[in-house]
């Protein structure tokens, strides 16, 4: 079985509403924002689980034993490239402002060119934003800016779309 690249294969969309996160809809992601064009290639930054340790050892325990705690996630952001040097014409810069509520959606393992539709897995993470941060010049290179996304709820990382 060959190995799965993710060179052009991860779509992320901003989406303002979805009806049932677990199930998404092609036509709901369909109308967000695809962010992947825009974005810089280390650009989904934290969308990787952790999960916390509940020690179960019992004080005549010879061996420390531990359950899954809780998930969470840390340091969660998307990572862009400003559009256009006239700031009103760069969309998704004027889009993606704090406390915008919505979802972010990732599809990996698909061509990007390859619509939503029914039965494809997506990563679908309720989502607040943070405050913009402009990154810091660098000599050949674009400007580029980063995006908090903090995850309000639990996220759906399995998520068939219906």
């Amino acid at each position: 079985m060959p190995d799965s690249l993710s060179d052009g294969r991860v779509r992320v969309s901003w989406v303002t509403t979805i009806a049932s996160p677990n199930a998404p809809t092609a036509a709901e992601l369909t109308a967000g924002i695809a962010l992947q064009a825009f974005m810089t290639p280390d650009g989904v930054v934290g969308f990787e689980p952790e999960t916390a340790d509940v020690d179960v050892s019992a004080l005549d325990s010879l061996f420390d034993t531990k359950i899954a705690g809780r998930g969470s996630f840390s340091g969660t952001m998307l990572r862009l490239k400003k559009q256009n040097d006239n700031p009103t014409a760069d969309t998704i810069y004027n889009t993606l402002v704090r406390d915008l509520i919505g979802y972010t959606v990732i599809r990996r393992d698909l061509p990007v060119t390859t619509a939503y539709i029914a039965a494809q897995k997506v990563e679908v993470y309720p989502s607040v934003l943070g405050e913009v941060r402009n990154l810091p010049p660098e000599s050949n290179s674009v400007h580029k800016y980063e995006v908090p996304v903090k995850i309000s709820s639990t996220p759906f990382l399995r998520a068939t779309v219906a």
